[in-house]
């Protein structure tokens, strides 16, 4: 059956009425939205763990739902996406697209671009000249073997077009690669962001340039190419001159104080982001000119430009930008390749983009004396491709400069160059790489004259009150001896705001001491430490990590070194309500995960702190939570884990609020005659030396914080009971316990699963459902041992060489 675009309405009378929904626009498009959302974030997920940009997936994603793949069958190219189908669909992604270039303008920032200075701008000069230079034999090349459908366009259209796809670096995307390689505050990651920036100018005005030189195929087509240019020319001119001063009111009106933005400002934006698209379409530039140019207006940095950007990117982003890739995706025919001369077309047109981005860059920024490895990653960088060659080569083939076949071997170019950007970049260069002569020496817990360093992560302001009250736990009161530092963690996104973010809130690509994120939760989160500082006598020091959540425990564990931290505390991922024992905050498997790499890579003590809810006494009375008497109770094992559990208590015993229980098992150290099972080098080869260290270790606290601390033995075959006992007996406010390794053969007549291997045993027998447990807990980890079910690396070459290092240092 055959429509005429014509009769085709917007909603159908419904099912029940015979009539068929996807025989009319808005039922279809909401279907084939559906799809391309479903497709585009399947790939995504496929590709996540070559570390690979969204847009890659999305590109996949449109080719597979054109005619290379999906779309071979006709009959379902004829159901989803059929002819008529096509103007609507593309204008509704072209809608998207023109918002979607307002953000990029957001993002452009000119600073960026002037710090970097001469030597970014040479190295984007370069970047675009040499690739440029050989569009010239790969134009000819092409005319030759690709037969062109419009006779009326030439050599020039060609060149200029082909010219621009080479040589274009994708802004958004790089910026994207270098966020999520950490790479982005680095000095390799402002240069080429700057150089991208510079790039992202000259190629709008290059592209601006090929749609003059497109022609109508008449005489007068160099005249109106004249026009076109100086029009767009005059059009930014007037937005820098007239728009820009009223849109820095705008911004200075939406204050930091306002926590809505005024709805009259949102309204105004995006008038005005579609006014400018309509005023360049009529120019005779594609709409989109318009919406980028009008971003560059806004000011960056404030909270008016970030406020902007997360009202409308994740609708833009998620919705939208699938449906353009889609479309694009939709006029990708790969099986039109079909004879070897264009296959090796393909490999010519690609091998050129790469060589001379590489080269041209490499070559320059040599000159500028950059290092050499430096050199190679920002050629390589600067070869990504993306979003705005697609917009290039739609633009090209909408004017018919550009067939299906070179359309097909661009796209096909931009997906290839733009893939192997992420792996090849990790394999000549990472941050991880840069050896940090700055780090300190880890402070240590059992010595209370030298300042305590701690670095304490936080997901939100429900982990405050439970960590305030453990760091005034373990402060030494009369003078001021611990330095934390508050690390907010932040999981790395594919919105604009995110990138935004990394700009401000890191340094060097890790995060930066002393910054946090602007906004009311991060502003509660800042003037809660600093308070707490001042009355607690607390150096505070404040820094955010926006990460991956894949890479996240890299900043963690990378602070933790530099700064000679002696313990890092980390919140569990559930937090509860108290007696009822129902969980109010479970952030989720990816912040276990985080958890659990930092408990595998870190080179100090690491402690999870379980907040059970007793904290809620604390948010409720803030006066009184410092002076407030703590009941701590240890529970004492014996192994490694157990005696830092004891060193912390050392530091707690010295404080006069707290009312601290130490209960040690006995039996448990004296079963089998292979010794105890908890994880220790030596525990397998020489179980009496870890006893007679237990034995030492808790003779020393006993003697020392006797008429202080409560002392109790339990002689027990089997410590669940006894642990279960205490726990259930809500005597105290936080039960410490070491990560332990016990056989679960020991934990009998035990109900629950065992799920969380960062808490060990007895870590995960407190936190298990149903035992009526309402005291919170702190697991600790000694330093270089790890549990054998997490990781089979052993940390003893990392303990060797902080060893030396340590020993050098000292020297």
């Amino acid at each position: 059956m055959t429509f005429n675009a014509s009769t085709i309405t917007t909603a159908s009378e419904g099912a029940w009425q015979g009539d068929n929904p996807l025989n009319h626009a808005l039922p279809l498009l909401i279907v084939q939205t559906i799809l391309v959302v479903f497709v585009s974030r399947t790939l995504a997920f496929l590709l996540k763990p070559f570390r690979q940009p969204k847009v890659v997936a999305e590109i996949i994603g449109g080719i597979l739902l054109g005619p290379s793949a999906i779309g071979r069958n006709k009959k379902f190219m004829h159901i989803v996406f059929p002819a008529w189908s096509t103007t609507m669909l593309e204008s509704v992604a072209s809608f998207g697209l023109l918002f979607y270039l307002f953000l990029v303008g957001l993002e452009l920032d000119f600073r960026t671009i002037r710090r970097s200075g001469k030597q970014a701008f040479n190295i984007a000069v370069a970047g675009i000249t040499l690739p440029f230079i050989c569009a010239v034999g790969v134009t000819f090349l092409l005319q030759r073997a690709i037969r062109s459908e419009n006779h009326n366009i030439g050599y020039v259209q060609h060149f200029v077009f082909l010219g621009v796809s080479l040589s274009i670096t994708a802004f958004p995307v790089l910026a994207r690669i270098l966020a999520e390689l950490k790479l982005l505050t680095t000095r390799v990651g402002e240069t080429a962001m700057a150089a991208a920036a510079f790039n992202d100018v000259a190629a709008w005005v290059l592209l601006a340039l090929a749609v003059a030189l497109a022609g109508q195929g008449h005489k007068s087509s160099l005249l109106t190419s004249i026009w076109v240019l100086f029009s767009g020319m005059a059009f930014v001119a007037a937005m820098m001159i007239l728009v820009r001063p009223v849109m820095n009111r705008v911004a200075r009106k939406c204050s930091h104080e306002q926590d809505v933005l005024p709805e009259i400002y949102i309204c105004l934006t995006l008038a005005g982001v579609m006014l400018s698209g309509l005023v360049t379409d009529m120019i005779g530039l594609h709409s989109i000119f318009g919406g980028f140019v009008f971003g560059l207006t806004i000011p960056k940095g404030g909270e008016f430009a970030n406020r902007m950007t997360r009202r409308i990117e994740d609708f833009v982003s998620t919705l939208f930008l699938p449906l353009y890739f889609a479309a694009s995706g939709l006029k990708t025919d790969v099986t039109k390749l079909r004879s070897v001369v264009d296959w090796g077309l393909l490999l010519l047109v690609t091998s050129t983009a790469s060589v001379g981005k590489i080269l041209g860059t490499f070559a320059v920024a040599m000159m500028c004396m950059v290092p050499v490895r430096e050199s190679l990653t920002l050629g390589v960088l600067m070869n990504t491709k993306g979003l705005v060659e697609l917009i290039v080569l739609n633009i090209g083939r909408e004017k018919k400069v550009l067939n299906d076949e070179m359309f097909t071997i661009l796209v096909l170019m931009a997906l290839f160059t733009t893939f192997i950007t992420t792996p090849i970049v990790l394999a000549i260069y990472k941050p991880s790489r840069i050896v940090n002569s700055g780090s300190q020496k880890p402070s240590r817990l059992t010595d209370l004259q030298e300042k305590l360093r701690i670095l304490a992560c936080i997901h939100g302001p429900g982990n405050i009150p439970s960590l305030i009250n453990f760091v005034e736990s373990i402060r030494a009161t009369n003078m001021s001896r611990l330095k934390l530092y508050v690390m907010q963690l932040t999981e790395l996104t594919d919105s604009s705001s995110s990138i935004l973010m990394v700009q401000r809130s890191r340094k060097n690509g890790f995060p930066f001491i002393n910054r946090m994120k602007s906004g009311p939760m991060h502003e509660q989160i800042a003037t809660a430490f600093q308070a707490y500082g001042e009355v607690g006598k607390v150096t505070v020091h404040h820094l955010t990590s926006i990460s991956l959540l894949s890479t996240m425990h890299e900043d963690i564990c990378h602070v933790a070194e530099k700064k000679g931290v002696a313990m890092i505390i980390l919140p569990f991922h559930k937090r509860w309500g108290g007696e009822d024992e129902e969980v109010t905050e479970d952030l989720g498997q990816g912040l276990r995960e985080v958890n659990q790499r930092v408990l595998q890579n870190a080179a100090c003590s690491v402690a999870v702190l379980v907040n059970r809810g007793v904290a809620r006494r604390y948010e409720q009375e803030p006066e009184t939570s410092v002076a407030a008497r703590k009941r701590v109770c240890i529970i004492f094992i014996g192994g490694p884990h157990d005696r830092k559990v004891l060193e912390l208590g050392s530091r707690m015993a010295e404080h006069p609020a707290i009312r601290l229980l130490l209960v040690r098992f006995t039996s448990y150290t004296e079963v089998g005659d292979e010794g105890p099972k908890y994880n220790s080098p030596t525990s397998t080869t020489n179980w009496e030396k870890e006893k007679e260290l237990d034995e030492e270790a808790v003779n020393e606290f006993k003697v020392k914080w006797q008429e202080t601390v409560e002392y109790i033995e339990k002689n027990a075959t089997n410590i669940t009971e006894e642990v279960l006992s205490i726990g259930k007996a809500k005597d105290h406010d936080l039960v410490i316990v070491g990560k332990q390794q016990l056989e679960t053969t020991m934990l009998t007549n035990i109900d629950f699963r065992h799920g969380n291997e960062e808490l060990g045993p007895i870590g995960d027998l407190f936190v298990s459902s149903g035992n009526g447990i309402t005291s919170s807990l702190l697991v600790i980890q000694d330093r270089y041992f790890i549990n054998s079910n997490e990781s089979n690396l052993v940390k003893t070459s990392r303990a060797e060489s902080t060893v030396i290092k340590d020993a050098i240092e000292e020297l």
